[in-house]
């Protein structure tokens, strides 16, 4: 015992300790203290309590943090996995779904656009103006079926316009159906990012804010406890080296 150790009385059994035995309510924690003041609640700040009943409000302490943390846990899991299984919305390969629903009409038409929106369409196209300008500018074997100023080259030009534009417009539909479906299947993935970004958030912030000072709390009161276990053993060894000192002494009279 230390020079400066005086008696006092555990606040739990009233038993006659020396102050180094123990702890004043106002040294201890706050959690802590408020936990013995609610188990004896004409407890003070002045009021001691031995390190041997103090144990058991460690112990608590470090199982209520740790199942606080653990319930918090479960329940942003929990937020998570509902979030995810709300939106029940299929991501879809669209080129691939696409490519099913495919009628003839629609592989003729984006045949035709793919070869009117090419080089070698134009150069063909150039070709064969050249070739009807010449032979009927110039009636070439005899041929003139149409002469200057092409009256039939433009009927022909006027009905080829006529049926190639809704032709190129049902593939510009179905380009259009494509990027629809790709908008959709963007909106979804973006909405399930934004659901499990906030609550990956609502995670980190919960270690930050709560279970990292936790866990240093609990570390603190495993040190504390640990220090009071060896405490006791100390004093365990003390009273076994005294009670063999004196069963020697007894065996020697």
């Amino acid at each position: 015992m230390t020079e400066k150790a005086k008696l006092v009385h555990c606040i739990v059994d009233d038993a006659q300790l020396y102050s180094d035995e123990g702890f004043y309510l106002g040294d201890l924690a706050q959690p802590i203290s408020n936990a013995v003041k609610s188990d004896y609640p004409g407890a003070k700040v002045t009021s001691f309590i031995c390190a041997h009943h103090l144990l058991k409000y460690r112990m608590s302490r470090v199982d209520s943090l740790i199942n606080a943390d653990l319930k918090q846990s479960q329940k942003i899991n929990r937020k998570l996995t509902k979030a995810l299984q709300n939106d029940n919305y299929e991501i879809r390969d669209v080129n691939e779904a696409l490519q099913q629903s495919l009628t003839f009409g629609q592989k003729i038409s984006d045949a035709v656009a793919r070869f009117g929106g090419s080089w070698t369409f134009i150069f063909i196209f150039i070709v064969i103006l050249i070739i009807w300008m010449i032979i009927n500018g110039l009636a070439l074997f005899g041929v003139h079926f149409d002469p200057y100023p092409y009256i039939l080259l433009n009927l022909f030009l006027s009905c080829f316009s006529a049926i190639q534009a809704p032709i190129i417009m049902m593939s510009q539909n179905r380009a259009a159906e494509r990027d629809r479906l790709h908008s959709e299947n963007d909106f979804h993935v973006n909405l399930k990012s934004e659901h499990e970004l906030r609550i990956i958030h609502a995670k980190l912030d919960h270690l930050t804010q709560n279970q990292l000072p936790h866990d240093l709390e609990v570390e603190k009161l495993q040190l504390q406890i640990l220090g009071e276990v060896r405490s006791e053993l100390a004093k365990l060894r003390d009273e076994n080296t005294k009670l063999k000192e004196k069963l020697k002494q007894q065996e020697n009279q």
